[in-house]
């Protein structure tokens, strides 16, 4: 748990309002009527999203993680991402990022843990993204979800930075839970 240090509350900005623009089961998108400690009002797009887990599965050596490849229409770009998900209502999160590796993957992890929390837009966005390690997994013998993975493969930890670097790895989540599995070793 987090906690809150003191500040001093001429800093805070003052939130005068938040208009609803549209709602769906993924976001919630606002405008929010915001006014800055020096008295200049402004509005600010407001998204807020529900928790997202997202897994590094290592294997046995710890020198390959399991990735999977597909492609992100938005970008119009193919890339390695970390299998996961949006976590259900109620859900306990660590299920969650069991459950999507092994739903994209077609690999259940043998043991999980917690390794990081981040929030990828914090200036716009409420999303918290939870990335866990996984050590081992074991082959269901169910394929990939086909509307997640194109391809499922286990990517060799000491290649991982130059894939960043090339542009192949370009996720905020798997990007960071690489790094964080990386500076373990």
């Amino acid at each position: 748990m987090v906690e809150k240090e003191e500040t001093s509350s001429s800093t805070l900005w003052t939130i005068h309002g938040e208009r609803p623009v549209d709602s769906t089961r993924r976001l919630d998108l606002s405008i929010a009527h915001v006014e800055l400690p020096d008295g200049v009002t402004f509005e600010q797009y407001v998204l807020r999203m529900p928790k997202a887990a997202m897994t590094v599965v290592l294997n046995d050596e710890r020198t390959h993680a399991l990735m999977i490849y597909r492609h992100r229409f938005i970008m119009d770009r193919w890339t390695w991402e970390l299998p996961g998900g949006y976590v259900d209502p109620d859900e306990d999160p660590q299920i969650c990022a069991a459950r999507e590796v092994e739903e994209e993957t077609g690999w259940r992890p043998r043991t999980i843990r917690p390794l990081t929390t981040f929030q990828p837009l914090a200036g716009t966005a409420d999303f918290e993204n939870l990335i866990y390690a996984a050590e081992g997994a074991e082959d269901t013998g169910q394929g990939p979800d086909i509307n997640e993975a194109a391809r499922v493969e286990w990517i060799a930890l000491d290649t991982v930075r130059d894939r960043i670097s090339k542009g192949e790895i370009i996720g905020a989540g798997a990007q960071l839970g690489l790094m964080f599995v990386l500076a373990e070793r």
